[in-house]
């Protein structure tokens, strides 16, 4: 592996960048003495502050390609972006985050280079031959150590939540990288995006996350939880068997095959609490669960938790909050 520091892939949204991407900043100053200093790399459209905030972040350098080729999500275009980048830097490790996009940009990227590429990582660690990480498996019921020989370089997703972005300090440079992107990159095209409403608390970052499953019985019980989750100061997510039936979209699903999220505070009203579900949720500081069932999966599991119909818990609760809002205003 040369030692020529990390190459940090920043994926945003809007112009904005996504936390699970900052927190990769986190994860390469814990490699930064044995690899050297990071480079930050910034895709899409529009991304001008996104590059400047990135760039307070204990980065070296901010690499950025803004254009609109790269406004949509396809991950064959950002694969290019990563490959460019790779030329002029020649790093040490490659981190991307673990999102849909990250995980299919950095299977792509290390198919292409002929690399390893190691998957859903909550710790690094280098020593003088090896990368060493740590990575759940057996549906995060277990941890593993996988080590990669430092001869060649390593491409790397991390689990969101499993760093947290450094502090912000002084600004560096930012320097705009060509990319010319190849026939091949274009086969796959967006032809349409289901943009989140206005407003709406990022599920990923939300202090409070309020997680409907299917024991809410239909998509009309969803409006009471966005309601909780709105006078929480939170978000509203759902399990994927929600998803998959249409109830609400898929960007708000929780999970093996989901989001990951780290709140202080994780609310599951009728959620039975499957391991496809839990290993999107497991790094929450406070469980507090509603289910009828006393023996579901995640009561089990829970801090606290109410055994009653949702029903009869959720419109008391909402009622109290707009009580305690009102007098508060």
């Amino acid at each position: 592996m040369a030692a020529n520091g990390v190459l940090v892939v920043i994926e945003t949204s809007g112009g904005q960048p996504r936390p699970a991407a900052l927190e990769l900043c986190g994860a390469a100053q814990a490699v930064r003495e044995a690899l050297g200093s990071a480079t930050a790399l910034v895709v899409g459209q529009g991304i001008g502050a996104a590059a400047e905030s990135v760039g307070r972040l204990g980065v070296a350098r901010v690499f950025t390609v803004d254009a609109p080729e790269f406004a949509e999500p396809v991950a064959e275009r950002v694969a290019r972006a990563v490959l460019a980048a790779w030329e002029r830097l020649d790093p040490a490790l490659v981190l991307l985050p673990g999102t849909t996009l990250g995980r299919d940009v950095a299977a792509l990227v290390a198919a292409r280079r002929g690399v390893p590429h190691l998957v859903d990582v909550v710790a690094l660690e280098v020593t003088a031959d090896e990368l060493v990480v740590t990575r759940p498996v057996y549906q995060s019921k277990l941890l593993t150590t996988v080590r990669a020989s430092r001869t060649r370089v390593a491409v790397v997703t991390v689990r969101s939540g499993s760093f947290r972005p450094p502090e912000p300090g002084e600004p560096v440079a930012i320097e705009r990288l060509p990319v010319e992107l190849e026939d091949a990159d274009r086969r796959v095209r967006v032809t349409r995006m289901v943009e989140k409403p206005r407003g709406q608390v990022d599920l990923e970052g939300a202090p409070v996350v309020v997680v409907g499953g299917r024991g809410i019985g239909g998509p009309e019980g969803f409006e009471q939880l966005a309601a909780l989750a709105e006078l929480l100061g939170g978000a509203l997510g759902c399990t994927r068997a929600v998803s998959d039936l249409g109830w609400r979209p898929h960007y708000e699903q929780i999970g093996q095959t989901g989001k990951q999220v780290r709140p202080k505070l994780y609310l599951g009203v009728g959620v039975s609490g499957a391991v496809q579900h839990t290993v999107g949720m497991q790094g929450s500081e406070t469980v507090v669960v509603i289910n009828r069932d006393p023996n579901a999966p995640l009561v089990k599991q829970a801090d606290f938790a109410v055994i009653a119909d949702w029903n009869e818990i959720v419109p008391r609760l909402i009622a109290r909050l707009r009580e305690r809002r009102g007098r508060f205003a």
